[in-house]
Order: structure tokens, then sequence, then C-alpha cells
């Protein structure tokens, strides 16, 4: 057998000759791991930085943004399919919604996913896809999420009020806070985040949109127990645990801390020379592809 030789040069690989395709894929699966692990994990300030760049600079709309980002965690969820079967259609899929961009990002795959596996073709086969639902507790402020909600609506995506009862839904997506999320919780987010950290995982999957919410963005979940007060005798955020964490632009952090079974890179958007300028040191997409496996366990 032919062999490649690979050597370091300015930390990418360089590799020569000739080898049969098992020893390319492994060789690929080398290089792709490799870059995975030099991937630049993002601080809140850089997070926030990162953004206003794109708007600012590169002229990039919200909207834009919020579609690509939308559209990269539904094309997630349907593809965590082909590794846990809980994530497949069809069925009930819950999307906790914050007032804020990640709220809108919730809206945007909501919509996706209930066209995913809808034709006609697949209902004759028997599959008829998501079925999400939405509790938007408080809508944000603008004509965006206005405009988003209309077009929820408009397809037939029921709006509920509470989630006291999860028993109905299979996957459930939290999309209250993103990164720009600072404590105290709000009172009516409460409830809500109680009620996710108390997920039967056995049964059910937790998908967190870019940060779990509740948690710091660089520091992760809370090493205090949600039941204990903090030193002013208020009651500490109660700490989710997400089976999948989908991060977009570039994973945050808190990611580090992330100990479910699937993560995600979505946000199939950033110019080289912003990714450059950060020195963000993403892997690269495959194909046409909207989102990008990090880790499986």
């Amino acid at each position: 057998m032919k062999m490649k030789f690979l050597r370091r040069i300015d930390q990418k690989f360089v590799w020569s000759c000739h080898s049969n395709s098992t020893t390319d894929m492994l060789m690929k699966r080398f290089l792709f791991n490799d870059s995975i692990c030099r991937i630049k994990f993002l601080s809140q300030t850089e997070a926030i930085n990162f953004d206003q760049e794109l708007f600012n600079e590169y002229q990039f709309s919200v909207d834009q943004l919020m579609e690509l980002a939308g559209l990269s965690v539904a094309s997630a969820i349907y593809k965590s399919g082909s590794l846990d079967p809980i994530y497949k259609p069809p069925g009930q899929i819950l999307v906790v919604c914050g007032p804020g961009n990640n709220g809108g990002d919730g809206l945007v795959a909501a919509r996706h996913l209930k066209l995913f596996v809808s034709n006609q073709t697949a209902e004759l086969n028997g599959c008829t896809g998501y079925n999400p639902v939405i509790i938007y507790p408080k809508q944000g402020k603008g004509q965006l999420f206005v405009n988003l909600v209309n077009q929820c609506k408009r397809m037939d995506i029921e709006f509920i009020d509470n989630v006291d009862k999860l028993d109905s839904y299979k996957l459930i997506v939290d999309a209250l806070f993103g990164f720009s999320f600072k404590p105290p919780l709000r009172a009516e987010s409460r409830p809500i985040l109680e009620n996710l950290s108390r997920i039967d995982h056995q049964n059910k999957r937790l998908i967190s949109i870019d940060i779990p919410s509740g948690w710091h963005v660089e520091h992760g979940p809370s090493s205090s127990s949600s039941s204990e007060n903090d030193t002013n005798g208020q009651s500490l955020t109660p700490i989710i645990k997400p089976d999948c964490l989908i991060s977009l632009t570039a994973p945050k952090k808190c990611a580090q801390h992330f100990r479910g079974s699937l993560h995600w890179l979505g946000g199939r958007f950033v110019p080289q020379s912003l990714a450059q300028k950060y020195q963000l040191n993403l892997p690269e997409y495959s194909d046409a592809e909207q989102c990008l496996l990090l880790s499986s366990k």
C-alpha cells in the first residue's frame, strides 16, 4: 500500500504521494478532528463585537442572519435523527422562545421544522414531519418579531401560554436567552427554566440554541444547586442540562462545559476575513450543509 506522508506547516497539514480510499478517509477524519480541536471559543464581549461587525462593517441585517441561523438550527435537529431516533419526525416539538434574537432564531427554526418532511410524497408514505408548538411568554420589540410571529401563525403553528406539561413533547428547543443574557432571571422566565431543568432525558431531548438558557456565557452552569439561594436570599437560576447544543457562528466559552451527546455548529454566514480577524479556526462545512457536527457521544 502506498502511504501518505503528513507534515505540519504553519498549523496546517500538508500530505503527499497517493494512497487508497481507506487511508484517505482516515486522514481526512484526522484532519477534521484536528480542526475541531483548534476552534476558538468566544467570550461574551467577543461574541457581541463579532455580531456588531457583521451588522456594521459587512452590512448584514438582523433578519438575514436570523433566517440563516434558524435554518441551521432546524437542519441540525433534523440531522440528529440519524444519530438518535428520538430526534426523528413525526412528533410534536416544543420551541420555547425568549424576547431577544435567540428567541427569533427559535421562531425561524420552528417555521423550517414545519416544512421538513411535509411534502405530498412523504405524507403518502406516512411521514407527516414535525409539528412545532411555540411558547413565547414575552414577545420581542419591533416589527421583525411581529412578522416572525405572524409567519408562524399563518403556517398553522400553535402558540401556547404555559409549559407546565411536557408529556406531549419528545423534543424541546430552548431558545430563551442568547449570549447577551445577564442575571437576574426575570420572573416570567423562572417557571419555564424550572420545568426544563426537570426534563426526563430518558425519552425526551432538550436542545439549546447557542447558549443553554441561564448559563453564564463564559463560565457555564452555576456550581450551586438550583434549590440554594444567593447571598441576597434570591433563588439561583435553575440549571438546565441540554442533550444537544447548537452553537451559532462559533462556540461560546460556556460550550466547554457542555456534557450532552450532540454538539453542532451552525450559522454558515461568516466571512473568511472576519473569521481570520477573530482567529476562529472554524472547520469547513461539507458541500451545501447548513450545520456541522462537532462532537457526538
